[in-house]
């Protein structure tokens, strides 16, 4: 399955900066792209590839470009 948008719940709602084992490879979390979730909790963001290496477990992506739908104010 190809998984191109994700949001935080299907991170495990995550709290702190790292890279996470998901169901579709390795996704590195920043500490900004926490505190867009924590103001935008239904936020969805757009999977980049980040380039592979020799030392690569799998496929490695970071947050890109995001969406933060329809936020009540």
């Amino acid at each position: 399955m190809r998984v191109n948008k994700i949001n935080w719940d299907k991170v495990g709602r995550v709290t702190e900066p790292g890279r996470y084992k998901c169901f579709f490879g390795y996704l590195t979390v920043t500490s900004e792209d926490i505190e867009v979730w924590a103001r935008y909790p239904d936020a969805t963001f757009t999977l980049t590839a980040r380039p592979t290496t020799d030392q690569s477990l799998g496929e490695d992506y970071r947050l890109g470009a995001l969406d933060i739908g329809n936020p009540q104010q």
